[in-house]
């Protein structure tokens, strides 16, 4: 089960998947409550039948499903495809997964007619949906392309925030100038940790379209000479950790250097959402809640 569209406060959200195994296993979520046990034995009936045809089926979400139907009020819609698999056809699946397996971007293209993979396949956003009826239609679905966090400096803070991003499907990348610092040794959720210059991180290769960069060196003037460096990159989120104080103190200096204002619009810093964190990992989950805001907006 494949959830293709959401509307209002639905509890499924678009590209939410469920699988339904013929022994009666389940895999996955299209959102819980109700709906989902009410489609997961639709699925099973489906099952049952042996049906191997496609079905399009849009469920309301009520205010209350206690009420009489004639009183309830609409809160959301999500429209749910069924694909029954046919075991003897894997060939799309291993496709998929070999490319994914890679970390190569595809495509994978639900319609009324099957599924189908495209290697290779970018779109400007993971999912979209062409819906004309329920034998025409098409929802694109965009794999492959891992959200990286670069983080420089690996303090405390550092490795809090690498914890807490690893559950969070982050490719976490860590930087620091310091050797034999024992934060840095003892980050195991970082796929890859590096003893770097400061002065020189120009060739240090971002992926920018998914690159979430933040900057919690030891110093005021490190923070400064990193961020001078990246302020001119288009990142999907940049931000610095740092007291307001210090913050404007920073900003001063590189437009007083022969920076811009506009430079700046992108920066989050302070850093993090308003939570009112004190220790690391309370403020490890600030900065994460804010990527999240970013990546979802």
């Amino acid at each position: 089960m494949l959830v293709i569209d959401n509307k209002g406060s639905s509890p499924g959200k678009q590209g939410f998947k469920m699988v339904v195994s013929e022994d009666g296993q389940l895999f996955g979520s299209i959102g819980g409550g109700t709906m989902e046990r009410e489609m997961v034995e639709a699925a099973r009936r489906i099952i049952k039948e042996g049906d191997f045809n496609i079905i399009i089926k849009t469920e309301n979400q009520y205010t209350d499903d206690r009420l009489d139907e004639s009183k309830r009020i609409v809160k959301g819609s999500q429209t749910i495809a069924f694909y029954p698999i046919n075991p003897k056809a894997p060939n799309t699946f291993a496709a998929t997964l070999s490319n994914i397996r890679k970390n190569e971007s595809g495509q994978i293209r639900y319609s009324e007619s099957g599924i189908s993979y495209q290697e290779k396949s970018t779109q400007e956003r993971k999912f979209q949906l062409h819906f004309n009826t329920s034998e025409d239609w098409e929802f694109l679905e965009q794999i492959g392309i891992v959200n990286k966090l670069y983080i420089f400096g690996a303090g405390h803070v550092s490795l809090a925030l690498s914890k807490v991003c690893s559950i969070l499907d982050f490719e976490i990348h860590v930087f620091d100038d310091r050797d034999g610092l024992n934060t840095f040794e003892n980050n195991t959720w970082a796929v890859s940790k590096q003893i770097i210059d400061y002065s020189d991180i120009k060739n240090i290769t971002l992926d920018e379209n998914n690159a979430f960069v933040v900057i919690m060196s030891h110093t005021h003037q490190s923070d400064e000479l990193i961020l001078s460096q990246l302020l001119q990159r288009k990142l999907k989120y940049l931000a610095m950790m740092g007291s307001k104080k210090k913050v404007q103190k920073i900003i001063s200096n590189l437009l007083a250097k022969g920076f811009s204002e506009g430079q700046f619009d992108e920066l989050h810093s302070p850093i993090g959402i308003p939570i009112n964190s004190v220790t690391p990992e309370e403020i490890a989950i600030s900065i994460a809640a804010e990527m999240i805001s970013v990546k979802n907006a």
